[in-house]
């Protein structure tokens, strides 16, 4: 196998995530952020494996410059990785909603950049900006293949006992209006990596994943496949999340509407931007910010815990449900990996399908365990997710 050095990028609308990886074992040489595109105050930061973090302030008026601005820092002579962009073989995107076009990753061509923005209205945050990322990287690395990587694909096995809605079926026909899912690559990486933590063929467990950050979402891997998630058609649905309502009553959104005399764009702003638990606490969308308030006696604080820890518990016991059984429940993003306190409160639900938390073991922040007590029957773990590895190995899969 040739060795490649593989560019990881996640663009948003205003930001760029991005890493440099060696495929040779799999080792981040490099890794970074540029924030605030095209705003002022716009600039990167940077850190090569093993060195300090560096920060570049500059005037960034859009994506172009940012990949740009990348590539001259990855080439830099004090804390560059490379000597030529020559080095970077492929590189690999994150593109948010493949709609029912693609269940894996494909090595982008014009037909798949149109259909990417095709279903740009299925995800207008993120689709025209994953879009925007890989057109630059285009111009910047002419003749490099470049490669799609699809949060929905993961989820294109569920069937459609899971996945349709209960309205008019020509809704689904015309608008292909059903559950999507997200963080796929994420639930991907985890449920594989649970395996080999076990010891046991994928094929043969039963696992259900809680990718918990500010967006949060739990799927049901049955013998490495998914076949259900609580994200929808959007990343609105399902948990409680930072500032997303997710589950509620749809008649609950017209009531709200006609009451507070509301437009369409600007409800939707309030279910994604405004809810969640910043709308419960009434402190932040952080939960290390609750959690303090909770300290500090904050009634509020701590009911929007209390309605988080229930909304996922419910949804690992109907996965479990889902599946007709349960191997293990794994934890995973910035809160499920560093939330000892979430991890418990999850888990003290859980008892009847088999769980027990050691808690000693269950206090570890950013590190793979399994926290599973003496006697449990089910495993309970905490993994930390790497979505820009499974984006990097899809890639080098399609480059070789």
């Amino acid at each position: 196998m040739q060795i490649m050095k593989i560019l990881v990028l996640n663009c948003g609308s205003s930001s760029l995530k991005y890493q440099l990886i060696d495929m040779a074992n799999e080792t981040a040489l490099a890794k970074g952020l540029v924030e605030r595109i095209g705003i002022d105050g716009s600039r990167l930061e940077h850190k090569r494996d093993g060195g300090e973090k560096t920060q570049i302030v500059q005037d960034i008026p859009n994506h172009e410059v940012a990949v740009g601005l990348v590539m001259e820092a990855l080439q830099h002579a004090d804390y560059g990785v490379i000597k030529d962009v020559s080095e970077i073989k492929a590189a690999g995107h994150r593109v948010v909603h493949g709609g029912e076009h693609f269940t894996k990753s494909v090595i982008v061509t014009d037909v798949v950049k149109a259909t990417i923005s095709e279903c740009a209205a299925l995800a207008p945050l993120h689709n025209p900006a994953n879009l925007i990322g890989i057109e630059a990287c285009e111009k910047l690395m002419p003749g490099v293949p470049q490669v799609a990587v699809f949060d929905t694909a993961f989820h294109q096995t569920m069937p459609e006992k899971a996945y349709l809605y209960a309205i008019p079926y020509g809704l689904y026909e015309k608008y292909k209006v059903r559950k999507y899912g997200f963080h796929g690559t994420s639930h991907k990486y985890v449920a594989a990596r649970t395996a080999e933590m076990l010891g046991k063929p994928i094929e043969q467990l039963k696992i259900v994943t809680c990718h918990l950050g500010n967006g949060a979402s739990v799927c049901a891997i049955d013998g490495g496949v998914s076949v259900d998630t609580s994200m929808g058609l959007t990343p609105l649905e399902g948990l409680v999340m930072g500032t997303r309502s997710g589950d509620m009553d749809p008649a609950a959104v017209a009531f709200i509407m006609e009451k507070e005399g509301l437009t369409t764009k600007q409800m939707e702003n309030m279910l994604n931007k405004e809810s969640g638990v910043l709308a419960l606490s009434g402190v932040s969308s952080d939960f290390r910010d609750i959690e303090d308030a909770c300290a500090q006696g904050n009634e509020r604080a701590q009911m929007a815990l209390d309605v988080y820890h229930y909304r996922v518990a419910r949804y690992v016991g109907s996965y479990a449900a889902a599946m007709n059984g349960l191997d293990a429940v794994v934890f995973t993003a910035g809160v499920g990996e560093n939330g000892p306190e979430t991890r418990e409160a999850i888990c003290s639900y859980l008892g009847y399908l088999g769980i027990k938390v050691d808690n000693e073991k269950n206090a570890v922040r950013g590190k793979e365990r399994d926290f599973s007590a003496e006697g449990s029957t089910a495993h309970a773990m905490v993994i930390p997710t790497n979505e820009e590895l499974v984006i990097a190995r899809d890639t080098l899969g399609l480059c070789k």
